[in-house]
């Protein structure tokens, strides 16, 4: 399966500047889901984040993560209307490289278990098959 961004937008609450996913390449129900973030000198996070040596900042690598498992959920679950999705827990962080822009986000979420409604994922975001930064993220639903 596949969603563009217009498909995304249907999915999650999140809108520009804080929608960080441009598309979903992969998704196997109860396995795995894979989306593409398209990193540009555009983003408004470089006019402040290392403006002479713009580099994306971890944390919104890990939102992007988030939000790549957040559609996962909806999906899996065919969730209703009323409810949304929220990113409840993040373990193990690492950053291995910077994120620069040109570079396309490969945002890799195996799903590890679904416990009490809240879904644990492994993460791993690549550039070029390399990986740049790693967690373990948790998230669940809440109402509207």
């Amino acid at each position: 399966m596949q969603l563009s961004t217009l498909d995304i937008i249907k999915i999650l609450p999140h809108r520009y500047p804080f929608l960080l996913v441009d598309k979903i390449v992969e998704f196997e129900t109860g396995k795995r889901i894979v989306g593409i973030k398209n990193v540009t000198i555009n983003e408004p996070f470089f006019q402040g984040h290392f403006p002479d040596h713009p580099i994306m900042p971890g944390v919104l690598i890990l939102e992007a993560m988030a939000q790549v498992g957040g559609v996962y959920a909806i999906l899996a679950k065919e969730v209703c209307e009323n409810l949304v999705p929220y990113f409840v827990g993040i373990d193990k962080a690492k950053f291995r490289k910077p994120v620069l822009p040109g570079d396309v986000l490969h945002l890799n979420l195996e799903l590890l278990m679904v416990k009490r409604g809240i879904y644990h994922f492994n993460g791993k975001a690549t550039v070029d098959g390399k990986v740049v930064a790693q967690a373990e993220l948790k998230a669940t639903f809440a109402d509207k």
